[in-house]
């Protein structure tokens, strides 16, 4: 649950708006940077944290790019610089937030959840926020696990397609395009992995079985409470109710919830699968419990009747039949074994003994 709900300690008490970020903190300088395009031109530098108002004097497209959101100090400077709400501000340093869309009239508020994947197969949850104006979007992200950005980055550098052409909204639709790429991407990871734990699940499943399918399904809990309200997001979008997203955008939007149904049918497949995992794991469990139990039983049945052969002779009385014959003690092991046999014999007509004794 740790990666889950994020500590809010630091916010107790502290009235609205007040920026106070909320998540893992970022171990490297915060980077501002700045592109500005049209379909002749293209522009990229590197701002000092000390301008980011540079973004008012650009022509064509602009967009600014802040990664790392711990230092607040910053952000409070770019939101004084573009009029932006101080509940805005604070949602975009409280990296905790379900993913939504706020309309403010001059610009719409954005903020989606970027899943990565590290080397160790756990995968992480990087909050990006957009915020949409008429000709400008500004985006912050935790900077934690790389860039997902980069691609459209590559996209714009190269005159790509149509993005130098259109707009900054169609801009902010190829940025939500790029993290739901990376949504396909951790789940085909996934899916490799739920694949090769349901093989050793019906082949030999161990102790070590059932934790892989506890973390797994805590994986498809964190992608499911990112990718939920990312359709709901995107279908908002995809109705207009923001006037900042253009007619030919809403039809790659469209396109866009369809990616999102697809991840969820996928999400959903694959937590029913575990689900299922889980459940023969457990049937599993209980079949070889029984097993062993039949086995222990079956023992236990053929030694009843020699321990009373074994009890009845070992009794301590002087006057007891055949306690002086010559070949009783032969005959009594001769005895227990031809019992012991026969029962071998009996339970396996009646199909009791199982694989057990074949």
């Amino acid at each position: 649950m740790a990666r889950l709900l994020k500590s809010r300690r630091h916010k107790r008490g502290v009235s609205p708006g007040t920026l106070v970020h909320i998540g893992e903190p970022s171990h490297r300088e915060p980077v501002l940077s700045l592109i500005t395009y049209d379909e002749r031109s293209f522009a990229e530098e590197t701002l000092a944290p000390a301008d980011p108002c540079e973004l008012l004097r650009g022509e064509g497209v602009s967009w600014l790019n802040l990664e790392g959101v711990s230092q607040v100090e910053l952000l409070k400077r770019i939101g004084d610089c573009y009029g932006l709400h101080p509940l805005v501000m604070e949602d975009i340093v409280n990296t905790d937030q379900r993913p939504k869309k706020e309309d403010y009239g001059d610009y719409l508020f954005i903020v989606v959840k970027m899943l990565a994947m590290d080397d160790n197969g756990r995968i992480a949850a990087e909050q990006v926020s957009l915020i949409l104006g008429q000709g400008w979007l500004l985006t912050f992200q935790e900077g934690l696990d790389g860039d997902p950005f980069q691609p459209v980055r590559e996209r714009l550098r190269a005159a790509k397609g149509r993005l130098r052409g259109e707009g900054a909204d169609y801009l902010a639709y190829a940025l939500l395009d790029a993290v739901v790429d990376h949504y396909f991407f951790v789940l085909e990871r996934l899916a490799e992995r739920v694949e090769l734990l349901e093989e050793e699940v019906v082949a030999a499943p161990t102790r070590v079985t059932i934790r892989k399918i506890h973390r797994l399904k805590q994986e498809m809990i964190l992608i499911r409470r990112s990718v939920w309200p990312l359709r709901e997001l995107i279908g908002g979008l995809e109705r207009r109710d923001c006037d900042l997203m253009g007619e030919g955008t809403l039809v790659y939007l469209r396109d866009l919830y369809d990616h999102t149904v697809q991840i969820i049918d996928t999400v959903e497949t694959s937590r029913e699968m575990l689900s299922g995992m889980l459940d023969i794991y457990l049937s599993s469990e209980a079949n070889r419990t029984n097993e062993v139990m039949k086995v222990l039983t079956v023992y236990a049945t053929i030694f009843m009747p020699l321990t009373f052969i074994v009890g009845l002779y070992g009794m301590n009385f002087k006057y007891m039949p055949e306690l002086g014959w010559e070949w009783g003690y032969p005959a009594v092991l001769v005895l227990m074994a031809l019992l012991a046999l026969g029962m071998m014999i009996y339970f396996r007509r009646k199909k009791w003994l199982g694989n057990n004794f074949r």
